[in-house]
């Protein structure tokens, strides 16, 4: 059987920050990581096959076994809620999850509308508020939705609050706390198994001593 790895990777911050902990995990991986526009990178000598995708598709690649395993954000697996194990918590790329919108501003009564690209986070955060709303998805520039009045609220990702700040926008609820994950599929899990768990325990120590010297930067 063939014991090489997928790891599905999210192009950007995270993508820098999984790189430096595999690293300093031991992984020998080859330079052209660090500036390739490459969609799959192979480090043949550590038995290892990059798939560099988008970070909403991770969890799929990981789902339908065209990656063994993923590094995806936690608010990736609420909203997309794959079938998937989520092994570790890599503690990168810190942010959350926030409800925000116009200063002291109250939602509409009648027909409340919250804009976001996470729909089925959105509706289910409010829905346990008891509150009945119209989700509108968006994929970008989110904090226009209030500013034009598409929305009441938005439901985003924040991480520094400078993006909500110089859009004229506050926080209104925190909703999750989000960092990066390490998920697996089922199957692969079963199948490869010991060097999907020995990658877990040198991820683990990199983790457990301090992990990514990146970690406590900021996103705008």
């Amino acid at each position: 059987m063939n014991n090489n790895l997928t790891i599905a990777m999210p192009k950007g911050r995270i993508f820098e920050e999984a790189l430096e902990l595999l690293r300093k995990a031991g992984y020998k991986l080859p330079p052209e990581f660090d500036d390739s526009r490459k969609l799959i990178i192979e480090a043949a000598a550590e038995g290892l096959r990059f798939i560099l995708a988008k970070p909403m598709d991770v969890a799929t690649y990981v789902e339908h076994g065209v990656a063994d395993v993923g590094i995806a954000g936690k608010d990736v697996l609420l909203e997309e809620e794959r079938d998937v194990y989520e092994l570790l918590d890599l503690k990168i790329s810190p942010c959350y999850l926030a409800v925000a919108g116009l200063p002291n501003t109250q939602m509409n009564e009648v027909a409340p509308r919250v804009a976001s690209k996470y729909p089925n986070v959105a509706e289910a955060y409010f829905r346990a508020q008891g509150e009945q709303v119209e989700i509108i998805k968006l994929n970008g520039s989110i904090e226009l939705a209030p500013l034009i009045g598409l929305s009441d609220r938005i439901v985003d990702i924040v991480s520094s609050g400078r993006t909500l700040k110089e859009n004229g926008l506050v926080e209104y609820e925190r909703i999750v706390d989000v960092t990066s994950r390490l998920i697996v599929n089922p199957v692969s899990y079963r199948l490869k198994d010991t060097r999907i768990d020995e990658l877990v325990t040198r991820l683990h120590e990199v983790v457990a001593e301090g992990g990514s010297s990146d970690e406590n930067s900021k996103n705008i």
